[in-house]
């Protein structure tokens, strides 16, 4: 009987445990690289969140272009209604859509570059354009992001870089060490619960036949 309380009290958490992989993740703007290394693949990065996410919305995203001898931006690259199109030639067959895939409610406008060269050093702006759309009226909002990437012959890591991947490794580490204190607190908590319960229903159980033999002793006792 205990074996059995202990794996009904268990089942909720592997429940939790299994659906746990099917959440979506939060959207989370995360700055992009900085640094590309010569023949190798870059991602630029572009990240803007929804925060109303129960708003239908659409958006676009627009990348322009100017290199370390450019004197002004240059269109690059524009994706809009679930298609990309590449416009400065001098990144044709070198550059992917890296965001948001089968929505048009954009938040992730990322682009990859296929084979990176020297003259890829520069600075590229993202422009993130919203429409939100209420049930009354439509609210749109633009967003500039600018990214200068520098292109190097070997990938270097400064120290803060390394101090920030270090700190993430231990902050996911203590998430994951609290996450099991308060599931295996849960279960504590849980099975005292239902410990104390079968204590109630036993003890119930005693007094109700306890009641109906006095109640059969005292009949026989009358007759």
């Amino acid at each position: 009987m205990s074996a059995v309380m202990e794996l009904l009290l268990l089942l909720p958490l592997v429940l939790l445990a299994l659906e746990a992989p099917l959440c979506h993740g939060a959207c989370v703007e995360v700055d992009s690289d900085t640094e590309a290394v010569i023949s190798d693949g870059f991602k630029l990065g572009c990240i803007y969140c929804k925060m109303r996410g129960e708003v239908d919305a659409t958006a676009t995203v627009k990348w322009s272009f100017k290199g370390s001898g450019d004197s002004d931006f240059s269109d690059l690259y524009i994706y809009e209604d679930a298609r990309g199109e590449i416009i400065d030639p001098r990144f044709y067959e070198r550059l992917a859509w890296n965001g948001s895939k089968h929505t048009t409610d954009l938040q992730d406008g990322s682009i990859y570059i296929l084979n990176v060269t020297y003259n890829d050093t520069g600075t590229y702006k993202c422009k993130f354009s919203r429409t939100l759309k209420y049930s009354n009226y439509d609210y749109e909002k633009t967003i500039e992001k600018n990214i200068t990437i520098n292109v190097v012959a070997r990938l270097t890591r400064g120290m803060a870089s390394i101090l920030s991947e270090v700190m993430m490794y231990v902050s996911i580490i203590g998430l994951q060490f609290w996450l099991l204190v308060e599931m295996i607190y849960c279960y504590r908590k849980i099975s005292a619960a239902g410990e104390e319960a079968l204590r109630e229903s036993a003890e119930e159980y005693l007094a109700i036949a306890s009641e109906s033999k006095d109640n059969r002793a005292g009949a026989q006792v009358a007759e």
